[in-house]
């Protein structure tokens, strides 16, 4: 019963969620685009121009936010590239390339490559976040292993120059991923947009400037 109860208390809030209703009117997949877009207001981080990689992209709305910041092309288009990684499927975003897989596989991972052709990334976005168990040290372990990765792919692929947004959670991990991004990135900054619920542990960690350039 209490079970069915959350589920009602939970429709009954995203229905009436304000981020909701804007997402659908706006044409979004998902409320978390107004995260992500509150994060760019405040930072400058994406400008026409740069290649950008969406990590745990599905199903699109930070990839749509991102294709309509770079669009402006003469006859349509945009002006850089986009790349979208996920192992779910995702539905077709125009001038957005998918790739659907594990970016920690090499299979992967040379898909991306052959099109990057050499280049390096200007921004690496993840709003990824593992299945939470309802037990702490577990699930901070998890957060922490995603976002360990997400840090490898952007030292791997990031201009020296380049930034680094992943989604984070207040925890029993949250310093040592602070700690690893401040090791990483010359500058780090917390960012909780007014889009994240109050109630929500989430957080969004913003990392700088590589320190080690590869």
């Amino acid at each position: 019963m209490a079970k069915n109860k959350f589920n009602q208390n939970w429709v009954h809030d995203h229905i009436n969620d304000p981020y909701v209703k804007l997402a659908q009117k706006e044409g979004y997949r998902a409320r978390a685009v107004y995260k992500l877009k509150e994060i760019d207001e405040s930072e400058k981080l994406i400008k026409p121009g740069q290649i950008i990689v969406d990590l745990g992209a599905t199903p699109g709305s930070w990839s749509q936010y991102v294709r309509n910041k770079l669009a402006g092309k003469d006859g349509g288009g945009i002006l850089g590239e986009i790349f979208a990684l996920d192992l779910l499927p995702m539905d077709p975003i125009a001038d957005v390339q998918f790739i659907q897989g594990d970016f920690r596989e090499d299979e992967v991972l040379n898909q991306l490559e052959a099109q990057l052709k050499g280049r390096k990334v200007d921004l690496v976005l993840s709003d990824m976040a593992p299945n939470l168990s309802g037990i702490p040290t577990a699930d901070a372990a998890r957060v922490e292993y995603i976002i360990e990765l997400a840090v490898a792919f952007a030292n791997a692929h990031l201009k020296p120059s380049g930034a680094l947004l992943v989604k984070c959670f207040h925890g029993p991990s949250y310093n040592n991923i602070v700690d690893m991004f401040k090791s990483e990135f010359k500058t780090v900054a917390n960012k909780k947009p007014k889009a994240s619920k109050d109630k929500s542990s989430e957080i969004f960690l913003l990392g700088k400037g590589l320190k080690n350039p590869s």
